[in-house]
């Protein structure tokens, strides 16, 4: 019924470039319905990291979409950390950071950002979550066509997964959760770790997955290079690591997840209470 090819943390500065050229060439021969990317494309936010990372991204088959991570602020420049941390990443990339949303008839994803330029706390590439945004992007996400997969994509996991290298931390994170998967959504995508992992996330109704991807970059923790190719149909969703051998990607760990049941009916998806859906759902 469908499939997303997701990638994060490539870290250009510090990719591995076998993985990110084999990467590129598995994705242009994989039919897919979007290519996701979720954050850390640069590993220092530098104008020459953004030019190649903006390079690999444009040879990805469209359609793509792209979020912001902690990387991917100009890390030199406290100017731009605390005035414009994703300007360089909206130029370079061509995706918004904020708002950022992706629709079909299979699939729909929303972008929030979770990375900050600043924040009021030593480590800075800890996560933090806005509320406002989270209730606006899980509203966006609950109108989703009827059957078609709703996917919640930030750079940090929103609750910490047991067994992976490091954490999110991500304030307001778990509150962000409940509220996305009492909207339906099927899946929070998202990097940072660099490991892939999907789990259940232990809040609502238990049908809202983690899942995680791991790294096209030398910054490995304990596993090789991967990426995730996630396929789903009406009743289940699999996720499969696609990870590096050494000279190639073969299909590894693989998770499947039951699939939430949309119990809702085509005449009132879109809502029709929501303002300018009324007309569409009349027709």
């Amino acid at each position: 019924m469908g499939r997303v090819l997701q990638f994060s943390d490539v870290h250009f500065g510090r990719e591995h470039r076998d993985a990110c050229a084999a990467a590129l060439d598995f994705a242009n021969a994989t039919p897919c319905d979007l290519v996701l990317i979720t954050g850390d494309v640069t590993q220092k936010g530098l104008p020459d990291e953004f030019e190649a990372a903006g390079d690999w991204i444009r040879r990805m088959p469209e359609p793509t979409f792209v979020i912001v991570g902690n990387h991917d602020v100009p890390y030199w420049s406290l100017g731009a950390r605390l005035f414009h941390p994703w300007r360089a990443f909206e130029r370079s990339i061509g995706h918004p950071a904020h708002d950022h949303q992706f629709l079909s008839d299979t699939v729909m994803v929303r972008g929030v950002v979770t990375a900050r330029g600043w924040q009021a706390r030593l480590n800075w590439s800890k996560g933090v979550i806005d509320l406002a945004q989270t209730r606006k992007a899980a509203e966006a996400l609950r109108q989703a066509p009827t059957g078609a997969l709703r996917i919640l994509a930030c750079h940090h996991p929103l609750v910490e997964m047991i067994g992976t290298p490091m954490t999110g931390d991500v304030k307001r994170g778990e509150a962000a959760a409940l509220i996305f998967a009492e909207a339906g959504v099927d899946l929070v995508a998202t990097g940072h770790v660099h490991v892939p992992f999907a789990l259940p996330i232990r809040l609502g109704d238990h049908c809202s997955y983690a899942v995680g991807c791991g790294t096209l970059s030398h910054r490995e923790r304990g596993a090789p290079p991967s990426f995730n190719q996630i396929d789903w149909d009406a009743d289940e969703i699999v996720v499969t690591a696609i990870a590096w051998t050494g000279d190639r990607f073969e299909p590894g760990q693989q998770w499947r997840l039951p699939r939430r049941q949309d119990t809702r009916k085509r005449s009132t998806s879109p809502d029709p209470d929501v303002p300018g859906e009324r007309e569409a759902a009349a027709r």
